[in-house]
C-alpha cells in the first residue's frame, strides 16, 4: 500500500480557554513589574545619575597638574629628590658612646642646665634623647654612672665606723 504523502502542515493545536487565561495572567504579571521603582521620581533618578558618573574611570590625562615646558629649556622643570632613607654606618657601642660624650652641643646644653637656665622644648627633648642613648650604651658596655660615687660612699662608711669605735 501506498502511503499518502502530504506536504501540508499538521493542524495547529487549538488552545483551551484555561490555557488562554493562564497566558493572559502571565502577560499581566510581566507588565506589572516593568517600570520605575516606587519613589524614583523624588530621589532615585538623581542618585542613579551620580552613581553612573562615579562608576566610570577618569582619564588620567585630563587635569594633570604637572608643568609642561613650552619652550626650549636647558634645566629640567622638576627635579627628583633622593630619598632620605640612607642609613648611617653602624658604629660600635664604644665608638658611639665616645662620640656622644664629645658632642659640643650636648656639653653646651648640659652646662646651661647646670647654671639653672631653662631650655626650649625642642632642645630639652634632644638632650633627653641623647642622655637616654648614653644610658643604653653604658648598660650594653657594662658601665655605670655611679662607679666612682660608690667607692666614695664606701670610704665614708668606713670613716664613720672608725669614728664610732673611737679609732682616731
Amino acid at each position: 500500500m501506498k502511503q499518502p504523502t502530504s506536504k501540508r502542515p499538521a493542524k495547529a493545536h487549538r488552545k483551551t480557554r484555561e490555557e488562554l487565561n493562564q497566558e493572559g495572567r502571565e502577560r499581566k504579571r510581566q507588565k506589572k513589574h516593568s517600570g520605575h521603582a516606587p519613589g524614583s521620581r523624588a530621589s532615585g533618578v538623581a542618585a542613579d545619575a551620580k552613581n553612573a558618573r562615579s562608576g566610570q574611570k577618569k582619564d588620567p590625562r585630563i587635569g594633570s597638574k604637572t608643568p609642561i615646558p613650552l619652550g626650549v629649556t636647558e634645566t629640567p622643570v622638576t627635579k627628583q629628590q633622593k630619598p632620605k632613607s640612607e642609613k648611617k654606618p653602624m658604629l660600635s657601642p664604644q665608638a658611639e658612646l665616645d662620640m656622644l660624650e664629645n658632642d659640643e652641643r650636648l656639653d653646651g646644653l648640659l652646662e646651661r642646665l647646670e647654671e639653672g637656665e631653662t631650655l626650649s622644648k625642642a632642645d630639652q627633648e634632644w638632650v633627653d634623647a641623647k642622655l637616654d642613648r648614653i644610658d643604653e650604651l653604658m648598660q650594653q658596655l657594662g658601665l655605670s654612672w655611679d662607679d666612682d660615687e660608690e667607692e666614695e660612699d664606701e670610704n665614708r662608711g668606713d670613716d664613720l665606723m672608725r669614728l664610732l669605735k673611737g679609732g682616731n
